[in-house]
Parts: structure tokens; C-alpha cells; sequence
């Protein structure tokens, strides 16, 4: 079985057990201080040389995954097939709709009998998304890293809407932090523009 063939079948299986082993990383401290400790050899001149705020770094650092998210998206995701599922599926809900209304049992059980078809394309839509999830994960999974080993090291605030300056590593929204929460809003907004900018629709 070759590698596309074993990536088709096996694909999705691969990325949600990579994504569990990466969400337990996180609970292993050595594993994290070491991998943020190697990242900040290539980092550490952004902040200490630079002198660039913490806060422009998250921005660059939210870019920077918007973009490679975007691009492993865009040449693992087939769109065009992703289009057509969901047209499919909008005018199958369509139907159904109408012939529920119209109380038409005939063309009701003619759509059940569509049913299976109609939701394993959904279903595979949805695995298709799930899949580029592992690669993205080994590029984000040690930036994440490498901003707990620095923000365990800096004290620094940050002003954000509805809470005012808060300390970047304070809780902000229950238990999320504010640089995470930051990091996300920024991340949210270039990512929409860079999708954009690469003709990258929606997923």
C-alpha cells in the first residue's frame, strides 16, 4: 500500500491520535521547558535583540500559523469536491424540507432511500477536514511551547476589550489566559484574510 493509498484510509486515525498525544504533551513539563528552550534559540533575538512587545510577537506568531494552517489546508483539502458536498447537501435539506411540508410520502421515502448517500459524503467532508489537523499540530504545538517557556520568564500586560490590562499569563475568560485569548483573536482575523488573499474557502 502506498503512501497516499495508507494517508486516504488510514488518514484521519493517524491525525486524531496525534492530536491526543499533543494535547498530552502539554501535561509533561520537562517535554514542554525542552522543546520551548530549543525554539528560543531561533526566537529569542525577536525579544531580546529586537526588543519587539510581546503582544506584536503574538500578532506575528498568529500570522505566521494563519498562513502555513492555510497553506497545508489548501493543497490537502480538495475544495472543489468539498463545494459540491455541501451544494448536495443544502439541496437535499431543501427537498426534504418541502416534501415534509407538502406531506408527500412517496418522494419522502425516495429521499430517505438518499439519505445514506447524501451523509457518508458529509461524513467524509468531515474526516477530509480532520486530516491536515496533524501537520498543522507539529508546527503549532511548539510555538505554544515556546510562549509558556517565555511568559513564564517576563511580566507584561496587555490591554483588551471588556477586561481592561491584564497581565498576559492572568486569566481572563475562566481559565484561558490572555495571551491565549489574544492569540486567538488575532489569529481568527489574519487567518480570515490570508484564506482570502489564497482563495481558500471555508471550512
Amino acid at each position: 500500500m502506498d503512501l497516499a493509498k495508507f494517508w486516504d484510509k488510514y488518514g484521519l486515525y493517524v491525525a486524531l491520535a496525534f492530536m491526543m498525544l499533543m494535547m498530552l504533551s502539554y501535561s509533561i513539563a520537562w517535554l514542554r521547558v525542552s522543546v520551548g528552550q530549543n525554539i528560543d534559540l531561533a526566537f529569542a533575538p525577536l525579544v531580546d535583540g529586537f526588543k519587539i512587545p510581546f503582544f506584536i510577537l503574538i500578532v506575528i506568531l498568529s500570522a505566521l500559523t494563519g498562513l502555513y494552517s492555510s497553506l497545508i489546508q489548501k493543497y490537502t483539502i480538495d475544495y472543489d469536491r468539498m463545494t459540491e458536498v455541501q451544494e448536495r447537501m443544502k439541496e437535499f435539506q431543501k427537498e426534504y424540507r418541502e416534501a415534509q411540508l407538502s406531506q408527500d410520502e412517496k418522494k419522502i421515502k425516495k429521499l430517505d432511500a438518499k439519505r445514506d448517500k447524501v451523509m457518508k459524503e458529509q461524513l467524509e467532508l468531515s474526516q477530509q477536514q480532520f486530516k491536515p489537523m496533524a501537520f498543522i499540530l507539529v508546527l503549532t504545538v511548539p510555538i505554544f511551547f515556546w510562549l509558556l517557556f517565555r511568559l513564564n520568564q517576563i511580566n507584561t500586560t496587555i490591554t483588551l476589550p471588556y477586561v481592561g490590562v491584564q497581565n498576559l499569563t492572568a486569566p481572563v475568560l475562566w481559565v484561558i489566559p490572555a495571551w491565549m485569548v489574544w492569540y486567538f483573536i488575532c489569529s481568527v482575523a489574519l487567518s480570515q484574510v490570508i484564506r482570502k488573499a489564497l482563495n481558500i474557502g471555508g471550512l
